[in-house]
């Protein structure tokens, strides 16, 4: 059981809401930036063909961005279902056992440091209030009001990745053959510090591991798909 903050304003957990939003924000526009710069740069390798270069850089983007929506909304599916079911439960023991439940809803306010007594009455006096709603937030951790919506979560992942994927294949198809692998992997890895930097201040860690991890991570995966297109491209396959 997890223990939730006794607070009804819902205030922090509405920042804390938030800032998973953002965060997963920040994380599907990386993936979108990292996966297509890797494909077209790779594509780069094999050939100068803008309108081949568009065509990866287009099914890349489509391609990812719905992988990600569609996994986003099987996984926050599966655990709005989860959440949806602990309140069922939660629900039928409130009917059957409200005596019980009265003295668990005791027993973990006790345990965040209330004395007995006071335990037992803010016990009484959120029951009375709300029993479900009580239990669901100080023994299930979860806000009735405020569960996770799986087309929420999808759109979201969709956009995000679609943004990220946009600036590699703009840059890849927009500047003059001899400048644009050049143009793609200088201002892939100039975002990828960016949004290095900014999920680092999400999460309050330190910036420059997080943005040196993100811009190795993202040359690597550029350097490799470019060697690997350029031996296919020499091969002629």
């Amino acid at each position: 059981m997890t223990d939730a903050p006794l607070d009804d304003s819902g205030h922090d957990a509405g920042l804390g809401t938030r800032l998973n939003w953002l965060r997963a924000a920040v994380l599907g526009a990386n993936d979108g930036v990292v996966s297509t710069a890797g494909l077209v740069v790779g594509v780069a390798g094999a050939t100068e063909s803008k309108s081949t270069l568009l065509t990866a850089g287009l099914a890349g983007l489509l391609a990812g961005s719905m992988s990600m929506a569609a996994g986003e909304y099987v996984s926050v599916s599966t655990q709005r279902d989860s959440e949806k079911a602990a309140l069922a439960e939660e629900k039928r023991e409130l009917r059957e056992q409200p005596e019980a439940e009265l003295d668990e809803l005791t027993e973990l306010l006790s345990s965040r440091g209330l004395t007995r007594d006071v335990a037992r009455e803010a016990a009484e006096q959120l029951t009375e209030r709300d029993a479900l709603r009580a239990h669901a937030r100080v023994e299930l951790g979860i806000d009735p009001d405020e569960l996770t919506n799986p087309w929420h979560a999808a759109a979201a992942s969709f956009l995000a990745f679609t943004a990220g994927a946009l600036l590699p294949l703009l840059a890849i198809v927009l500047p003059p053959a001899s400048t644009r692998l050049w143009i793609t992997v200088l201002s892939v890895l100039a975002v990828l510090a960016l949004t290095g930097w900014w999920s680092a201040r999400l999460g309050a860690a330190p910036a420059p591991r997080a943005m040196l991890r993100n811009v190795g991570g993202g040359a690597l995966a550029m350097g490799v798909t470019y060697a690997a297109g350029s031996l296919l491209g020499a091969a002629g396959v």
